[in-house]
């Protein structure tokens, strides 16, 4: 099975996430793709709220880059791809190849996204690239779930 949450910042998108990847799965794993290199101590306490929300009940995994390594009949909550496509924005390639893994997996898969794209068109090009690749890795991840929600105010509304 694979399920897209999407929604803006703090609309509540993972912590729905995280209770339907617990459904499907005691222990699941949790699949951080936050590239913990930057000194920006406000995404450390963003971090550390997530960490004390799931407590010990997920196995996490960090993996700026990577999404390869999911194995089959295994569920896994990705939190988030946002993160993830930043991470490579200057390797389509490299999306494009695991999203085609990601497609093909035998894995339960819980998938997070940040809806970006409902503002002002950037006006530097890496924004531009940024929201644009979201928009799209959004609705290549959207075609190949089984269930799709939109989460807005902490309120999840199914699409699929």
């Amino acid at each position: 099975m694979k399920i897209l949450y999407f929604g803006t910042q703090k609309s509540g998108k993972s912590s729905k996430a995280e209770k339907k990847a617990l459904l499907l799965n005691k222990k699941p794993f949790y699949v951080a793709t936050y590239d913990n290199s930057f000194a920006d101590k406000e995404m450390q306490v963003r971090i550390k709220k997530h960490q004390e929300r799931r407590k010990d009940l997920f196995y996490t995994i960090q993996s700026p880059k990577d999404l390869t390594f999911l194995e089959d009949n295994k569920t896994y909550l990705i939190d988030c791809l946002s993160m993830w496509i930043f991470n490579l924005l200057d390797q389509e390639d490299k999306i494009k190849e695991q999203l085609k893994y990601l497609k093909s997996s035998k894995a339960n898969i819980v998938f997070v996204l940040n809806d970006v794209g409902g503002g002002i068109i950037p006006v530097d090009k890496m924004s531009r690239k940024f929201v644009d690749l979201n928009g799209i890795v959004g609705q290549e991840v959207a075609s190949f779930c089984d269930e799709v929600y939109e989460v807005k105010l902490g309120i999840e509304i199914k699409l699929k």
